[in-house]
């Protein structure tokens, strides 16, 4: 089940992409942050869509349109496990009451038997919830919760880096933590900036292959994750399998073009389901790769590897230690 919802989420919702800001009164903040991931002292502005930061009621910009939440929520529903992980990161995870069944990290949070696929509005009511998170809607949910005076807050999957960090500021603002938001997001920059730039060089045209699952759905360098993967200057065999991106970047390959493109990297984001080393290698056709041959096939965190939250620094992080291994070995 897990795994048809992880191909769900990447081939459905990653087709929308999120809404920019709009016109909005904003003011600016100085504060003086220590954040642990930079183990520096940052001045930060922020800005918040409010007349006084973190003040209420507040405005912000969703995927499904303009959402005014009147009141600093203490009865938050994510029904999203990316909108969870970012309620966390900014601070607002002691507002969470309830989070749907595939939030399963961080570990505190409040995980119940509730869909975000499948989502009951009665079960989410009986939660008397101030604001919910949702990443999709499958048809009504978003006019069943608004006619009965709960605002939803509505964020699909990221297309760019700059998609998660407006997500989680907008998340921020929403739940009166716009400082710590702007704070989060500008370490998950940096980090992932300072990741790329210490990651040992890889010669021109080293190529790789990202595996969603083992009917061979991918990623183009035109993807959310595929930009990451071009940050340490890697070259993606599935490019030409989307030229025109009519897959929305996800196109599925067959067995014969993995063979023939004969990427020099394999990277599985399939592991949680039993794709390893192993497996890749048993496949017909498949030991003759070069990513085989020679022990560069790599095992990724498959939640990690499919949301576009602040872990994505973990995500880069494992592409790093992946180069180090591959350029250590060549």
């Amino acid at each position: 089940m897990r795994r048809t919802l992880l191909l769900a989420a990447l081939l459905v919702i990653s087709a929308c992409g999120t809404t920019d800001g709009g016109d909005a009164a904003t003011t600016v903040v100085e504060t003086t942050t220590t954040t642990e991931s930079l183990a520096t002292t940052t001045t930060t502005p922020v800005t918040t869509t409010s007349a006084e930061a973190a003040g209420f009621p507040v405005t912000i910009t969703a995927d499904n349109g303009e959402v005014t939440i009147e009141e600093m929520p203490d009865s938050i529903i994510s029904l999203s496990t990316v909108a969870t992980e970012m309620l966390f990161a900014v601070g607002a995870g002691d507002q969470v009451v309830a989070v749907d069944d595939q939030s399963n990290y961080p570990e505190e949070a409040p995980m119940t038997d509730l869909s975000g696929f499948t989502p009951n509005v009665e079960a989410i009511l009986a939660y008397e919830p101030d604001v919910v998170f949702i990443s999709y809607d499958p048809g009504d949910l978003v006019a069943s919760l608004d006619a009965a005076g709960v605002p939803v807050v509505s964020f699909g999957a990221a297309v760019t880096l700059d998609d998660t960090y407006r997500q989680i500021e907008a998340i921020g603002s929403a739940t009166g933590h716009p400082e710590e938001a702007i704070v989060v997001s500008e370490s998950i920059e940096t980090e992932l900036n300072k990741i790329a730039d210490e990651a040992p060089e890889v010669e021109v045209g080293t190529s790789y292959f990202h595996e969603i699952d083992s009917t061979l759905y991918t990623v183009t360098s035109a993807t959310y994750f595929g930009q990451v993967y071009s940050m340490f200057g890697l070259a993606n065999i599935a490019d030409p399998a989307d030229e025109d991106g009519s897959a929305f970047g996800y196109p599925q390959l067959s067995s014969e073009f993995v063979v023939a493109s004969d990427p020099d990297l394999i990277f599985l984001a399939d592991s949680f389901y039993g794709e390893s080393a192993d497996t890749v290698a048993a496949r017909p056709g498949w030991d003759v790769l070069s990513a085989v041959r020679e022990d560069n096939v790599y095992e990724l965190d498959s939640d990690v590897a499919s949301r576009w939250g602040p872990r994505i620094v973990e995500f880069a992080r494992s592409i790093s230690d992946a180069l180090d291994d591959y350029v250590g070995r060549s």
